[in-house]
């Protein structure tokens, strides 16, 4: 075997003619262009949910920037080209977050046990420094300015902040640079009271009481005549059981569990244990993020794994469709991958309440075999045909449909053998990031 090895002239050839273009978790290496206008064609190429007219570059390698990001200029592109190995990749509008709370010192409570941050009082302001720029870092990786009053509580920062780039789970704020540090903010506490100044960071970080849970997968289990059947399943480390029905005992920390039924044609099941006749197992999990967090700068994940944590929809891999059209796409998708009309109709009405929160919703289902090694099913005796259907959908604001165009052109583009001894289950997972 040989291996070729690059001249310390050759390596920096190379370095002098690439460059690497990152956009959240997406990371392209391409041409170092001399040209800026060059540079944004090659960025709205590789990231086209980003309309060219608000694309920016920026950067926070050289020492002038002290960390921060700082966006690069037509103007200033040819004297720092050369410096530089990674150019951030973002949309141009700066977020407006213009309302602003009379600030009230003795109506903000101080954290229990904590000793409160150094407050700024109104005769120590001006007018002329009310406001403070900011950077905001989603759990995504991607990262905007905003210019705030110090008058404005935490609560409405994030939820500004989250509606303008379509986030919409429950978040908290955490200031990760300056002021205070890594100090966790309190919803119902003004900017101000932190002392938040120019250049620091706040990060925006996914509340765990909210973290996304497998709903209710439910197995279906249809056999020509009664027989005894064994269904275990199997979880990775980043899911926990945290509901199931007929309940029986779980092992290894809510991972694993063994259901014993007794299937009847009816397709109707009793569970050895308990007695209880049910028309299917159930299971819901929860992601286990304290012991696995969400990292912003881990790689995107391919279509063909699935992982709870790290699972995504963009552009490249959903359908994009308004919601008034989701009943009929969804009851003619599901029955494409095989659920009958009583599985079809129970998975609509019970991911219908989550779906009509939104204008449009953006899904894809998980191709099965990425699904089994996230939760492995084991039945025995082993059936002849086993569907397993597990759905990821978010919502879509309708203002930020231009960064769905090709979902949304996938979109427009796109029964049994009674004698067999099959396995049916469905679920999903509502993504919020």
């Amino acid at each position: 075997m040989s291996v070729a090895l690059f001249s310390g002239e050759t390596k920096e050839k190379l370095n002098s003619q690439l460059l690497i273009l990152k956009h959240g978790q997406k990371r392209v290496m391409v041409k170092r262009q001399r040209s800026y206008n060059h540079m944004l064609d090659s960025a709205c190429k590789y990231f086209p949910s980003i309309p060219r007219d608000v694309v920016r570059l920026r950067t926070n390698q050289l020492d002038i920037c002290d960390g921060f990001y700082a966006d690069i200029t037509a103007e200033i592109w040819d004297d720092v080209i050369d410096l530089l190995h990674v150019v951030e990749v973002t949309r141009g509008e700066e977020m407006t977050l213009p309302v602003s709370l009379p600030l009230d010192a003795h109506a903000i409570p101080s954290p229990d046990n904590q000793l409160a941050p150094r407050c700024i009082h109104k005769h120590h302001s001006s007018r002329n420094d009310d406001k403070v720029a900011i950077k905001v870092l989603f759990p995504s990786g991607e990262i905007q300015t905003a210019r705030i009053s110090r008058e404005s509580r935490v609560d409405k920062l994030v939820t500004d902040a989250s509606q303008i780039l379509g986030y919409s789970t429950p978040v908290r704020a955490v200031q990760l640079k300056g002021g205070m540090g890594g100090v966790i903010m309190r919803e119902n506490r003004s900017i101000g009271s932190y002392n938040v100044r120019n250049g620091d960071s706040i990060n925006i970080l996914q509340d765990p009481l909210s973290s996304p849970r497998g709903k209710k997968p439910v197995i279906y289990i249809y056999s020509p005549s009664d027989i005894d059947v064994s269904v275990k399943l199997s979880l990775i480390p980043e899911w926990t059981l945290s509901a199931i029905y007929p309940i029986v005992t779980t092992e290894d920390h809510g991972q694993r569990l063994e259901w014993n039924v007794r299937t009847h044609q009816d397709g109707s099941l009793t569970e050895h244990n308990s007695g209880l006749d049910v028309s299917y197992l159930f299971w819901e999990a929860e992601t286990n993020l304290q012991v696995f967090p969400r990292s912003p700068a881990s790689k995107p994940q391919p279509v063909d794994t699935f992982n709870p944590i790290s699972s995504n929809l963009d552009d490249t891999d959903s359908i994009v469709i308004p919601v008034d059209k989701a009943t009929a796409y969804l009851d003619e998708s599901l029955k494409v991958l095989g659920l009958h009309t009583e599985a079809r109709t129970s998975f609509i009405s019970y991911w219908l309440p989550y779906i009509l929160k939104y204008e449009y919703i953006a899904l894809r289902f998980v191709p099965q075999s990425a699904y089994e090694r996230a939760a492995s099913l084991s039945i025995y005796p082993q059936p002849d045909i086993v569907t397993r259907i597990f759905m990821l959908f978010r919502g879509v604001s309708k203002e930020h449909l231009a960064n769905w165009t090709n979902a949304q052109i996938q979109a427009e583009k796109m029964a049994g053998d009674v004698a067999l001894f099959r396995v049916l289950e469905w679920g999903g997972m509502e993504i919020f990031i």
